[in-house]
């Protein structure tokens, strides 16, 4: 199939006026390239701009995990650099500050930026882009978003949304854990609707619909960081990130994170035996054995499953794994545990309470609750956040 035409496409294609003989710094990292069918041979978009616009591109800025998505875990931070190609500054958003300082956008007039996000509301590259938007408007500089495809697609939203007491760098507004918006949509919805009031203009792509996954856009996946190695661990990712907040290992330190998981006391028989069928619609359990290399659990043998996605219409990552997460607090109410802080930098909120945004899911979760009655509560807010998110689609 003809791959759709990302945001740096468009703008090495037809170059806007706004950036005629501006000094132009850019937010990226490794996911960042063009298509290679158009003769690109995945460039990053760090040497296409710097080619298409010479002298121009004065700085760089990296978000976590590195600005060559090299960082495994959160808490792992990036130093400044020089970049090895360029020979311009790179300067880490996931060191000793978040967010640019004057000193670092002295040198530009206008912040691109390029970031491959993955659709869900706990992943930071999003917040990194706020907080770049927060400063540019401190600052007096423009910002031009470069869009990329949502990979988990623009149609279907879900979970809970974000109580404000619990906003954090995983969680700064309050949107749904499965969002459905593409960077360049959340860019004007946090610009506008959340009050950051920067100069901000956003290049959509072309050819890009909401019903497509990331497997439907003919563009090839690149890790925008380690643990993501797959579209498929991005579709899986807003329901399994939430074994972070636990004891339970999510799949680091194995060459499938997020798809892989369990942990050393689990009993896969029983906890098979206790799920329904309905609560795994479009997914499958199938039973494993594996040692993570790393993080939890690193050199123990741990026993789980592989979560296959055998229908993504109708699989549900959050709500699979909220049941996944009740049958084995009832199976294995001892040896189970949340996880302690800190979390993000924070230290005292219990690390499940910030991932999902809302103290109330993990009572939810422990008191067995129906899923059927969270979505209930959630309904209300889903319809709010539904409209409010109308007038920033790109993609009708």
């Amino acid at each position: 199939m003809k791959p759709i035409q990302t945001g740096i496409e468009r703008l090495i294609a037809d170059p806007p006026s706004m950036l005629k003989e501006k000094r132009l710094g850019l937010l990226t990292n490794a996911a960042s390239v063009a298509c290679p069918e158009r003769n690109r041979g995945f460039q990053p978009s760090r040497i296409l701009i710097a080619n298409h616009y010479p002298g121009q591109l004065k700085a760089l800025f990296g978000p976590q995990h590195g600005f060559f998505a090299e960082k495994q875990a959160n808490m792992v931070p990036s130093e400044d650099s020089i970049d090895p190609v360029l020979n311009i500054p790179v300067f880490s958003l996931y060191g000793k500050t978040r967010m640019p300082t004057k000193s670092m956008f002295e040198p530009i007039d206008i912040l691109i930026i390029d970031l491959q996000d993955v659709g869900t509301r706990v992943y930071t590259f999003i917040y990194t882009m706020a907080l770049c938007m927060q400063a540019a408007r401190s600052h007096h500089k423009q910002v031009l978003v470069l869009d990329r495809p949502n990979p988990i697609g623009g149609n279907r939203i879900e979970g809970n949304c974000l109580k404000p007491e619990y906003a954090s760098f995983v969680g700064m507004y309050p949107i749904p854990m499965r969002h459905a918006l593409t960077i360049g949509e959340l860019a004007l919805l946090f610009n506008d609707h959340f009050g950051i009031d920067c100069e901000l203009t956003v290049t959509p792509m072309a050819g890009w619909k909401r019903e497509m996954l990331f497997q439907d856009t003919g563009l090839s996946w690149i890790p925008p960081s380690p643990n993501l190695p797959t579209p498929t661990s991005a579709l899986v990712y807003p329901g399994q990130v939430l074994w972070e907040g636990t004891n339970v290992s999510e799949g680091r330190g194995t060459t499938q994170p997020f798809e892989v998981f369990g942990a050393p006391f689990w009993n896969t028989a029983r906890l098979e035996a206790s799920i329904d069928n309905d609560k795994l619609a479009g997914a499958h359990l199938r039973p494993l054995a594996f040692e993570p290399t790393s993080d939890k659990w690193g050199g123990k043998l741990c026993h789980g499953f592989q979560l296959h996605i055998v229908d993504p219409e109708i699989y549900r990552p959050y709500r699979t794994t909220l049941a996944l997460l009740q049958a084995v607090i009832a199976v294995h109410p001892e040896a189970f545990q949340w996880k302690s802080p800190p979390y993000e930098y924070e230290f005292e909120k219990l690390p499940f309470d910030l991932i999902s945004g809302d103290p109330s899911v993990r009572k939810a979760v422990e008191g067995s609750e129906p899923l059927d009655d969270l979505e209930e509560v959630w309904a209300e807010e889903l319809k709010h956040f539904k409209e409010i998110c109308k007038p920033y689609l790109l993609y009708k």
